[in-house]
């Protein structure tokens, strides 16, 4: 089974600003291009999204619901209800990860799709990242909430591809070489 993140940095590698906010990543594409940078071809190849409380709290926020019909586990201890529109398509979990792949494995799961910071760094540190899809936005936030955080190890990289876009975004895709 695939783990896979897809995501957006600044160029200094910041996710979000220190409070969450992302509107620098909402107003980055100025192209007026209708370019996805691959994004629904990635989408369409997940079988399961997996986030966090905070990213998925954000998410909420937005003017549209962004997954319509996919499946999404949100990973926290504190949240303990779903907006009732969402219900047939979120869950909540609180437990291992390790467990929770095993058991989206062992449902027939091919592809995961991790987002949000805190849950990308565990599930790094768990040796269970597959991939890696980067992209690299021209702004310098000089702070932030970082996407790579401390990490148990080194974790090793190959590189598959690098592509540049006319408004400067910069994505790169990598497959994670070694596991804890």
């Amino acid at each position: 089974m695939k783990i896979s993140v897809y995501i957006g940095t600044s160029l200094d590698g910041f996710i979000a600003r220190p409070d969450g906010d992302i509107d620098w990543l909402m107003a980055a594409d100025t192209s007026g291009g209708s370019d996805d940078y691959g994004y629904k071809e990635f989408s369409d190849s997940v079988d399961c999204m997996i986030m966090g409380r905070n990213t998925f709290e954000k998410v909420l926020n937005f003017p549209e619901w962004p997954y319509e019909g996919k499946r999404l586990v949100v990973l926290s201890r504190t949240l303990k209800t779903i907006p009732a529109e969402l219900e047939d398509n979120v869950a909540l979990y609180s437990g291992p990860i390790t467990e929770l792949v095993k058991q989206l494995e062992n449902e027939g799961c091919q592809r995961l799709y991790i987002d949000g910071g805190k849950t990308i760094q565990s599930f790094l540190n768990e040796g269970l990242i597959t991939d890696l899809n980067i992209t690299r936005v021209p702004v310098v936030l000089g702070e932030g909430l970082s996407l790579f955080g401390k990490t148990k190890q080194d974790i090793q990289l190959k590189h598959i591809a690098t592509t540049t876009f006319e408004n400067g975004f910069v994505q790169s895709i990598y497959d994670v070489v070694n596991e804890v």
